[in-house]
């Protein structure tokens, strides 16, 4: 209970109170309205959505297997890495993995065979989508820390990278920098990139296993080591260049330049225990909206920010179609406390707070709901923004909601399907024997008659009887002399003799019976 109540203690400040609404219904002398302030997602742990990706190519571990040592025990070389046993594999998924209570799961590269060329991968995690950084990332190695690495960003989704931090047991040696603390940094440099000798040290692989990027010692320059004055923080990243671009990317890259030594030189005789193994990379973030939403939800393969403000995009970059009567402008954090949405206006209108999406020039509040809603949707819209479509429509997602053809009409078949409604792929509901998007055609089996019937024969199986031939599994023409469904029964009538004669026989038949009998009571 204590971890996890520390671990709120930790998140607390940054999690709530700060721009988590985006708007409010207020009354005023003026009447009934939305109120807007600038807003933000909360933080996430973003390591769930993360796409991760290792190179150069088989620098994993286990294609061939091989075996490995480790420092406690150097010359006992007798754990195995296996890509074809899921037990002893250790792929890139390793890394950001939900491990178990005492029980870690870890990626792992081959070991350092290849002396003295350098054992190096990169690691690179891509979010397709603009992030902001909320706390420290922490990556975690299993048996030793790299004496040396660097962490990079990119802001333009891997195109171009920057460095954000270099670690290494000797700064000047290893990159020509002298070694800094995040600690020390003042207002003025909080954005500097450093050099820190504080995670690469050897201190034995079974104690110290964290590397951190230090992102709450940075926000507590401005906003106090219990971060408890944020709104300081806000308004510097107003005001600051580049302050909150530092602290903004799409992906991360850790590039290790040279695993964990053991506190020694390089043993030559036996490379096998020198390697890199990561169980955890932890990254928490908000998604970037420019303050124009409170929430971020994983849609389609990607992170979506849940624009408000009359703004979209994946950002909520840009103002809505019908809503660009101005220029689309970030939100602010200022003034403190709730800042300014800079919400983008419709085009020839005043109603741009409704949030009709163009479909409706006129709304009505209702007053036990407290509610406001668009009053008579247009562009076969419905709900309390025009947000959805009516019945028998189904929306269009290459539109945009404000588009005038968001809604496209089912056009279900009358005659094979169960009602008008469609989903929202646009597929309607059939009946029994119909099949298609529209229900307009029909399962085999089916022939279509103003809807799907079943077949009543089937030439390959010769159902018809009597000589009949199947017309398109519909019907069973008959032969001449035949009738019936199936033609399974034989006509008696005036023209056809078979019939006829058949009855005139019987009649015969009972005539000799009859004159059998006279003739008999008559010799009696």
């Amino acid at each position: 209970m204590l971890p996890l109540f520390a671990l709120l203690v930790h998140y607390l400040p940054l999690a709530l109170g700060h721009y988590d609404i985006c708007k409010s219904w207020v009354t005023s002398d003026d009447g009934p309205s939305w109120e807007h302030y600038a807003c933000q997602p909360k933080p996430m742990v973003m390591k769930e959505y993360a796409i991760i990706r290792v190179d150069p190519p088989g620098i994993t571990c286990g294609d061939p297997a091989e075996y490995f040592c480790t420092h406690e025990n150097p010359y006992l070389c007798s754990d195995e890495c296996d890509a074809s046993t899921p037990d002893l594999a250790h792929p890139p998924s390793l890394m950001v993995d939900k491990d178990e209570e005492d029980l870690a799961t870890y990626w792992q590269s081959v070991t350092w065979k290849r002396y003295p060329e350098p054992l190096v991968a990169n690691i690179t995690l891509s979010w397709n989508k603009t992030i902001e950084l909320s706390d420290d990332i922490v990556v975690t190695f299993e048996y030793g820390r790299p004496t040396a690495m660097m962490l990079e960003k990119s802001l333009d989704y891997g195109r171009t990278w920057h460095p954000y931090q270099y670690y290494a047991d000797d700064c000047i040696e290893a990159f020509g920098m002298t070694p800094k603390k995040v600690v020390n940094l003042i207002a003025s440099n909080v954005t500097r990139v450093l050099c820190t000798e504080d995670y690469s040290r050897w201190a034995g692989s079974k104690k110290e296993k964290n590397v951190l990027f230090e992102v709450r010692e940075r926000f507590a320059i401005f906003a106090g080591p219990d971060l408890r004055k944020m709104e300081n923080l806000y308004t510097r990243m107003e005001s600051a260049k580049g302050l909150k671009d530092f602290f903004t990317l799409t992906d991360l890259r850790l590039r290790l330049l040279r695993p964990a030594l053991g506190g020694t030189y390089v043993q030559r005789d036996n490379l096998r225990k020198y390697f890199y193994a990561i169980s955890n990379i932890e990254v928490t973030a908000r998604c970037k909206c420019n303050l124009h939403a409170n929430a971020c939800n994983f849609r389609e393969g990607a992170l979506q920010c849940e624009c408000e403000h009359n703004t979209t995009g994946q950002d909520c970059g840009r103002c809505k179609k019908s809503f660009r009567n101005r220029s689309w402008r970030s939100g602010s954090y200022t003034p403190i406390p709730h800042g300014s949405p800079n919400a983008c206006a419709a085009s020839g209108s005043a109603l741009g707070n409704c949030e009709c999406y163009g479909h409706s020039s006129r709304c009505s509040f209702i007053d036990f709901l407290n509610v406001v809603t668009c009053v008579s949707c247009k562009h076969n819209t419905r709900g309390q923004h025009c947000q959805h479509c009516r019945l028998g429509f189904y929306r269009n997602v290459t539109a945009e909601l404000d588009d005038e053809n968001v809604c496209i009409q089912c056009n279900c078949n009358q005659h094979g399907s169960e009602h008008e409604r469609c989903n929202e792929t646009g597929d309607c509901v059939c009946r029994p024997g119909a099949t298609g998007t529209k229900c307009d055609e029909c399962l085999p089996d089916y022939h279509w008659r103003q809807g799907c019937h079943p077949n009543v024969c089937d030439e390959e199986l010769l159902i018809c009887q009597n000589g009949g031939t199947c017309h398109q599994g519909q019907r069973c023409i008959c032969p001449s002399g035949f009738k019936g469904a199936l033609c399974q029964d034989v006509k008696c009538d005036s023209t056809h003799r078979n019939c006829d004669s058949a009855s005139s026989t019987m009649v015969i038949s009972v005539l000799l019976l009859l004159c059998t009998i006279l003739l008999s009571l008559e010799g009696i």
